[in-house]
């Protein structure tokens, strides 16, 4: 296996590790996890200000619900059931229909339109063996799934919305290529031919209003409607499809979602899938590939090794660790009676961007000694420790 491949990458840095007795999952393990919830975090930011609402929904329900939204015949075969009396279940393989639940709740006026709802769905789909592949393809993941009611005059606006939200995000995380495609209608489809040509005409509408230059997908679209995607090019040149907004006018009328509208009329709203991870864990899984275990510092698990030099200095480091930890950020605390050097090679093991090493000179003087992965170094006050990481992120 190469050592660049994720799962490699995992075990070298003891982030995660997957098992026969949970085929196509993750046990994260807490350096892993603290990743993920970076992740995860980052994401919760991002959609909360562009005004989305974030829900959570069942993970099992009922299989009239996934017959009704058309699921169960296209995608039973991928589904966990299981049967309880006479009533069968299954295990969400996504969560639109849980979030049409959710609207569906009470009468919805056009005021309210459009109405964005955004969760973490835990999701689980049957995927057979032989197409497992570590984080990239798994049986349990979880997707940043958000569903966005409105009417079909508010799609473009939505659409540019969220472009602009994704290529923020994916900036963000080092990814400054972006390929689109355009799915169009596949050929096992709901819907008639007609409301095909609007659900196509108004996302190509979209898309051109958000400035997207688009490649043809003919026939890859969802069976309820066409699909932007969204896949990046990473640091070896390999395309990632991550992102995805779909246009659907199908599952609004099987699942009965309605709003009133400004003449007492109950219209049929216009609904958007999408996500811009996709998945966390295989998004997770191209991060690590990208970067080959070496994150920058505002995503790795630790951001700062603090390394103590001889003996009697942790009081001090404790104090240190403390005040970096009030202020945010995730340190590992090295205060094992070894040479500076082992615990050096240590924290660069584990791929800790920064080395704080502090000895009997930096704590008579109230000072840090800060070592970088380039080799730089430079003493540092205590007192302006902090912001001076703050500004470390953006080198």
């Amino acid at each position: 296996m190469d050592e660049s491949d994720h799962r490699v990458i995992g075990n070298r840095l003891d982030l995660f590790h997957q098992q026969e007795e949970a085929p196509g999952m993750a046990f994260w393990h807490p350096r892993g996890y603290a990743l993920y919830a970076v992740v995860e975090g980052y994401i919760r930011k991002r959609m909360r200000e562009a005004d989305y609402r974030e829900v959570r929904t069942p993970l099992l329900l009922a299989r009239s619900l996934w017959e009704a939204s058309g699921h169960w015949e296209r995608f039973g075969a991928q589904m966990f059931s299981l049967v309880d009396g006479e009533r069968d279940f299954a295990l969400k393989p996504m969560s639109c229909p849980a979030h049409v639940q959710i609207f569906n709740g009470r009468v919805r006026s056009f005021r309210e339109l459009p109405l964005r709802l955004a969760e973490f769905g835990a999701c689980h789909r049957n995927e057979p063996s032989g197409a497992l592949l570590g984080l990239l393809r798994g049986r349990a993941f979880v997707q940043d799934d958000a569903h966005v009611f409105c009417t079909e005059a508010q799609i473009a606006g939505e659409v540019v919305r969220f472009c602009a939200l994704l290529r923020r995000v994916y900036a963000d995380f080092g990814f400054d290529e972006i390929r689109v495609g355009f799915s169009t209608r596949p050929a096992e489809r709901a819907g008639d031919e007609g409301l095909w040509d609007r659900a196509e005409a108004l996302l190509a509408e979209a898309a051109r209003d958000a400035g997207l230059d688009l490649i043809a997908q003919p026939g890859e679209g969802a069976f309820y409607g066409p699909k932007l995607e969204f896949a990046l090019r990473d640091d070896r040149g390999r395309l990632w499809q991550c992102g995805t907004i779909q246009l659907d006018l199908v599952l609004p009328d099987r699942l009965g979602a309605a709003y009133v509208d400004a003449e007492n009329r109950h219209l049929r709203p216009a609904i958007l899938h999408h996500a811009v991870l996709g998945s966390i864990e295989r998004f997770i899984g191209l991060l690590l590939e990208h970067y080959e275990g070496r994150l920058p510092l505002w995503l790795a698990p630790e951001q700062l090794a603090l390394c103590t030099i001889g003996e009697g200095q942790e009081p001090y480091a404790e104090r240190v660790a403390s005040l970096l930890s009030s202020e945010g950020y995730r340190v590992a605390l090295d205060l094992r009676p070894e040479r500076l050097s082992r615990k050096i090679l240590d924290a660069r093991a584990q791929e800790i961007p920064l080395l704080l090493a502090l000895g009997r000179r930096e704590a008579a003087t109230e000072t840090v000694s800060l070592r970088r992965r380039d080799g730089d170094r430079e003493s540092l006050p205590l007192a302006a420790v902090a912001d001076a990481l703050r500004a470390e992120a953006f080198r």
